[in-house]
């Protein structure tokens, strides 16, 4: 037995189905196994590594099994980068493997010699190199057991070619998977009795007490259970931007988004006059916190954190409670529980809360309603909401960072639970979505993948275009096509000025090249040609879409970005009636 079939019944025996990646000089005996056993496991050809690294993260995200992409050595780990901070940043399992140079080769000289282990080790939870083809399914099982348990990450594994193409004797070794560890959370830590008794006791105190569900909720697929409590109380709850599908939008306890980036003014203000803050599954980072400038009223002693990770623990403020546990467990244990809270206390908590969501929906209309070009976002994002509640289909929607951000995450309403909605935030980096689309298919194929990217963006990655139209993937692709990097542009005239530098660039004919590609593809440079683009490509289930919308550029006037709102003396907790230039 080859140690290349060592390594895919491994990942069989974990229940891998898709492994994503580039082929190489390196990994040509990792692929003829793979292709021994194409019945049972796919792999899914990418046009660039870091495109298969954001397939392995989408898959990831909309699974509860880590997403495992491949790449060569040298220049094809170094691709690999990128996507693999990434997923560890964001708490999303994901397995890279790298097909190294053989052993024999290291330290002479030998072509795309490179020390992976090393490059990998701050941006992964574990990053190994395999010395043993003996040792291939201890390491596979140290892997998925890393990846899988306590808070989730990346972990990458440096195989040199030696050790795939080395004779392994099947009794020497043990070839068992620990099924604990195919899915996460894998051993989830359940919250000990007296921390729940005291939050309990927290919450019958608090007459505005406020749950903030973030990353690892979602992470943790405790938004129904998180939900279910807070109607038992009637206790309301707002999201990070990671945290967004925790419940469904419309419902009376969904007060909206909170912190910086598309924020909704009414959930910056329920959490300024909360006198209890339930932080479920949120390091309480600088993007929820506005570098940690809001709210004004400190956290200190009024926050209860809820996390799997002991790390993050009353990390930036001084906790009144730390509950270490599974998100998903945590709340399933308090709704088995007697709590005595009287929820009609809250009641004018809710009420004021939803007065004040109600103002901002009526403020936020003549916006969503507009129709001037070049299109509005505002508009876009509607649009996109009527298209999806119309077809009745449930999605997975991946939003690249630029553009897309702040309108979606304001404007952007769910309430299918069977939708879901991700943001890669950990390094905003751009190029994810469109790859994306592929991993969230193979994730669940089901329901239908959207991508959502601005230009910039689409220039990183409109190669993997080829790879949707190959492998039939009916993707709905969106492109907010403005010919700029918006948001860098945006910083250079929140400074006052208009003196932009290296920020435009000619904007692409979309259309053009979806169609070069043999893809469906419309154009939509008004609100009726979008609406009529968006519900023909629901209605298109035979292959990727593609509509190429030509939308305002977020430097065009100031996004709904509370930091930014604030350098321009505005008050940004205030529901928005007026445009605001940024000179």
């Amino acid at each position: 037995m080859l140690g290349a079939d060592v390594l895919v019944e491994m990942l069989i025996r974990y229940g891998v189905d898709t492994v994503f990646g580039v082929p190489g000089d390196t990994n040509v005996p990792f692929y003829e196994a793979l292709a021994q056993r194409e019945g049972e496991i796919r792999h899914v050809m990418a046009r660039d590594e870091r495109s298969a690294g954001y397939m392995a993260d989408a898959y990831g995200r909309f699974t509860n099994r880590p997403g495992v992409f491949e790449c060569p050595s040298g220049a094809g780990a170094m691709y690999s980068l990128p996507p693999v901070a990434e997923s560890n940043g964001s708490s999303v399992p994901v397995i890279l493997l790298t097909i190294d140079i053989p052993l024999p080769g290291e330290g002479r000289g030998v072509l795309t010699e490179l020390d992976c282990a090393k490059l990998f080790e701050p941006v992964t939870k574990m990053s190994v190199q395999v010395k043993s083809a003996q040792k291939l399914p201890e390491i596979i099982r140290r892997a998925f057991r890393v990846a899988c348990s306590g808070k989730p990450g990346a972990v990458h594994l440096q195989i040199p070619e030696d050790m795939l193409m080395a004779e392994v004797d099947p009794a020497t070794i043990s070839l068992h998977a620990e099924t604990e560890c195919a899915t996460f959370p894998a051993y989830p830590p359940r919250a000990e009795q007296h921390r729940l008794d005291r939050l309990v006791e927290l919450i019958r105190q608090a007459e505005r007490p406020l749950i903030v569900a973030g990353g690892g909720a979602s992470r943790a697929d405790a938004g129904d259970a998180i939900t279910r409590f807070a109607e038992a109380h009637n206790i309301p709850i707002c999201t990070t931007m990671t945290g967004q599908g925790s419940i469904s939008d419309d419902h009376r306890l969904a007060i909206g988004v909170i912190g910086d980036n598309g924020y909704h003014p009414h959930a910056n203000w329920a959490l300024e006059q909360s006198d209890l803050a339930i932080f479920v599954g949120s390091r309480i980072g600088s993007v929820v916190t506005i570098g940690w400038t809001f709210p004004q009223i400190t956290l200190n002693r009024r926050v209860a954190q809820i996390d799997i990770s002991p790390e993050v623990m009353a990390n930036n403020y001084e906790n009144l409670l730390s509950v270490l546990g599974d998100a998903k467990l945590v709340f399933h244990d308090l709704l088995a529980m007697d709590t005595g809270i009287d929820g009609t206390r809250h009641e004018p908590w809710v009420q004021a809360l939803n007065d004040h969501r109600a103002d901002f929906w009526h403020s936020a209309e003549p916006w969503l309603a507009d129709e001037r070009v070049p299109l509005r976002p505002e508009r876009t994002v509607r649009a996109f909401n009527r298209a999806l509640e119309r077809s009745g289909q449930p999605a997975l929607i991946y939003s690249d960072a630029g553009t897309p951000t702040p309108y979606m995450t304001r404007f952007l309403r769910i309430n299918d639970r069977a939708t879901r909605f991700a943001i890669p935030r950990a390094f905003g980096g751009l190029g994810s979505a469109l790859p994306a689309t592929v991993g969230a298919w193979r994730a669940d194929a089901t329901k239908r993948p959207i991508g959502l990217f601005g230009d910039g963006s689409f220039g990183m990655t409109v190669g993997e275009l080829e790879t949707l139209v190959r492998l039939n993937v009916p993707a709905i692709l969106i492109l907010f096509n403005n010919g700029t990097f918006g948001w860098i542009k945006g910083l250079h005239r929140l400074k006052g000025h208009n003196q932009c530098f290296g920020v435009d660039f000619l904007p692409p004919d979309g259309k053009a090249i979806a169609e070069a590609f043999g893809m469906k593809a419309w154009r939509a440079k008004t609100g009726p040609e979008l609406d009529a683009a968006l519900w023909a490509a629901f209605e298109h289930t035979s292959g990727p879409c593609f509509i190429d919308v030509q939308v305002e550029s977020l430097a065009d006037r100031v996004p709904p970005v509370y930091s930014w709102l604030r350098k321009r003396g505005i008050d940004p907790t205030r529901a928005e009636t007026a445009d605001h230039a940024y000179f």
